[in-house]
């Protein structure tokens, strides 16, 4: 996907603030006409900061090793129905365990704990150690679903889309979720009168392909919420996608008491 870098602004993070720059490459007025043809390949790009050389560039404190993150403020979109920005991937999980930990009060049954996880696109090395830490009875991971609702997409490759509620992933390469937690999860909706989606995902994995994995196993789920042109530096969501997500997870929480849980694993 490196032909979705090409133009886009970026922030470099340094010791002394971001920097702010843009990437680019050889303009087409010099490429020949078979390199025209061409898709540019990351190798070929570079990040132009406006510095004419390179005691400039080591002013503005930038060090090799920097990260280097997308430049994409947060817009509503369709007069306020859709949301648009960088990393939605996953700042809309973070965003509703924040909502989800304002809203649910003292009325549930549950000891519960949030975690933002790092590293989960280079190996799920955050949800590792913090299922060590936490040692859950319960995973209920908050992450994107794939939307097949644009250009170009088999729907039956990617099944969510925008607007159809929150998605409960049937399976992904390093997960098959618990059964049980599951049909919760489905009555539940159908419970309180939220529409919900399907996803099968057969091209990536979530935190909880390590979490389900502690110790003698949890019981584990992944819940998403529709989201177009993940892994680009700018994707769009749903409004109501989100605040139905929010809304199911709420009621789920609050039934998952001592009983409920032990439900969830076989009898001896």
């Amino acid at each position: 996907m490196d032909q979705v870098l090409l133009g886009q602004r970026v922030l470099i993070k340094t010791r002394n603030g971001d920097v702010l720059g843009v990437i680019g490459c050889k303009p087409p007025h010099l490429a020949t006409p078979e390199e025209r043809k061409k898709l540019v390949e990351r190798k070929e790009m570079f990040i132009d900061v406006g510095a004419k050389n390179q005691e400039e560039v080591e002013s503005l404190g930038i060090r090799v090793g920097d990260p280097i993150v997308p430049y994409g403020p947060f817009e509503e979109l369709a007069g306020g129905k859709a949301y648009l920005g960088k990393g939605m991937d996953d700042r809309v999980g973070c965003a509703l365990l924040v909502k989800i930990l304002e809203e649910i009060g003292e009325d549930h049954p549950n000891t519960l704990f949030a975690a933002a996880t790092v590293q989960e696109e280079v190996g799920l090395r955050g949800a590792q150690t913090s299922a060590y830490l936490v040692k859950p009875d319960v995973a209920i991971v908050l992450d994107v679903a794939i939307a097949g609702d644009i250009p170009g997409v088999n729907p039956e490759d990617a099944q969510a889309k925008l607007g159809g509620g929150p998605v409960i992933c049937l399976l992904d390469i390093s997960l098959i979720p618990n059964l049980r937690l599951r049909d919760i999860f489905m009555d539940t909706a159908k419970e309180i009168g939220i529409s919900y989606q399907v996803e099968i995902m057969e091209g990536g994995a979530t935190d909880a392909g390590r979490i389900h994995l502690h110790a003698e196993g949890v019981p584990s789920i992944v819940i998403g919420v529709a989201t177009r042109h993940i892994h680009s530096p700018i994707s769009i969501m749903s409004a109501e996608d989100f605040e139905n997500t929010k809304n199911l997870l709420l009621a789920v929480l609050k039934k998952l008491d001592s009983q409920t849980v032990a439900s969830l694993r076989p009898s001896p």
